[in-house]
């Protein structure tokens, strides 16, 4: 009787410019069953040469590349931009050493599916990693909500490709914007979950953007305009 396959292993690629960091996340990853790392690089160039090419599962990114680079102090999100487009089902995982909103915010709108400070231990980097594998966010609530209030802050107008949603999408993606799982969502509005699901999809699709953190924030603008407009003159 033939043993059981095993699974696939979560394939990991590694951008950073410090040797010794990724060689230090290497040993980590590659000492656990289901983790496999397959390149690394050590340049936002090296990055976009080396890993759509061996079709990582992850990509865990340094947020700050060397301020002397070409790339600059962010060259990781923008790391993250371009693999996403050429990978769209691939999950970004920016590590970074600072605490840093701006980053942050523009790490969720280049696509990332977490964000974390190099002061992570080690068996939570691989959870981290495990997690956003499987297709979840890795955002804790304080991060998102400092960045609702950067949305809040903002006058940029409300994206055009808002007005392709019908009203129920609109209404779907307001409770989205409130935070709500699609079994709430669907008990909110009377509907199956796997209706609110494929719903979700087509609002992502429409929204041109891959996941649901970044449908959240064009909610918080589209709620925060809607507002004002509310507001007595």
């Amino acid at each position: 009787m033939h043993a059981p396959a095993a699974p696939h292993p979560i394939r990991v690629f590694l951008l950073d410019d410090h040797e010794m960091v990724r060689r230090g996340v290497r040993e980590l990853l590659d000492g656990e069953p289901d983790i496999e790392v397959v390149g690394e690089a050590a340049d936002q160039r090296e990055a976009l040469a080396r890993g759509p090419a061996v079709r990582p599962h992850v990509a865990l990114l340094d947020v700050r590349l060397d301020p002397g680079s070409p790339e600059g102090d962010h060259g990781g999100i923008e790391v993250c931009r371009e693999l996403r487009t050429r990978l769209p089902g691939l999950a970004c995982l920016m590590l970074t050493s600072f605490d840093d909103d701006e980053a942050l915010f523009d790490a969720i709108m280049a696509g990332a599916a977490g964000y974390v400070l190099k002061q992570i231990k080690g068996s939570d980097l691989v959870s981290a990693v495990r997690t956003v594998a499987a297709g979840a966010s890795l955002l804790d609530p304080g991060a998102t909500a400092r960045v609702m209030a950067r949305v809040r802050g903002e006058e940029d107008p409300v994206p055009p490709e808002l007005a392709r949603l019908s009203p129920r999408e609109r209404e779907i993606l307001e409770l989205i914007g409130e935070g709500l799982t699609n079994g709430q969502i669907a008990q909110r509005l009377y509907l199956a979950e796997k209706t609110v699901k494929n719903r979700i999809s087509s609002i992502l699709g429409k929204l041109g953007v891959g996941r649901r953190v970044q449908a959240a924030v064009l909610a918080e603008k589209l709620r925060h305009r809607d507002t004002e407009h509310d507001e007595p003159g």
